[in-house]
């Protein structure tokens, strides 16, 4: 199975200076142009069986775009929103910095200023991570459309690295991530602990915004 993670174009709140989290923003027109040069990008690359997306406004328009140039139908979910940032959403930063400063210590199941915990959004990543992976066919190519924060959680999902890992991945504006699941490790093994085998093949690959 070919996964292809890919966050949405610049939005609105980037111009802002705005903390985005769950505030719909919309994409900006560089944005829109962004997401039409990663659409036709991976369409000339790639035979994509099913888009999957974000409900924020930011990830459907730049999905649109992908569903348009590949003719691949979208599924929406709610899983892939970016963290439930709470009180903050929208919010200047030097503004939310005076309002709800970060405490001294945060633990993974500490929810503030009405926040999901660290807890919750990696359960979000695992839900729709295995929900994807059981619920398509092994041979298919499935595009992921999300945010910089849920991709770094699905990436710690993907590699089964522990809640507590401080590894970080950069993802730009329309950034694209390619993972492998090869089935055939797992089935083929007379191992029955054997899982399967999971391959980053690129990160962040921001080839196609050289067109713009």
């Amino acid at each position: 199975m070919n996964l292809l993670i890919i966050r949405h174009g610049e939005s609105e709140a980037d111009i802002l200076n705005v903390i985005e989290g769950r505030a719909d923003f919309e994409l900006t027109e560089r944005g829109e142009r962004q997401a039409r040069a990663m659409s036709e990008w991976v369409k000339t690359r790639y035979k994509v069986d099913k888009i999957i997306s974000s409900t924020l406004k930011r990830a459907k328009k730049t999905a649109s775009y992908l569903s348009e140039a590949t003719g691949a139908q979208i599924e929406y979910s709610d899983d892939l929103m970016e963290f439930q940032n709470g009180l903050i959403a929208g919010m200047a930063r030097d503004e939310a910095d005076i309002k709800y400063p970060k405490p001294l210590n945060r633990y993974p199941h500490t929810k503030i200023y009405e926040m999901e915990s660290d807890l919750e959004f990696r359960f979000r990543a695992e839900t729709i991570l295995s929900k994807i992976i059981c619920e398509n066919d092994n041979d298919s190519t499935i595009a992921i459309v999300s945010h910089g924060g849920m991709i770094n959680m699905l990436y710690r999902s993907f590699l089964q690295l522990p809640n507590s890992s401080n590894i970080y991945v950069s993802t730009g504006d329309t950034g694209i991530h390619r993972w492998y699941i090869d089935n055939a490790a797992a089935s083929g093994s007379s191992d029955s602990a054997v899982m399967e085998r999971r391959v980053i093949v690129f990160s962040n690959s921001l080839e196609h915004l050289n067109a713009i």
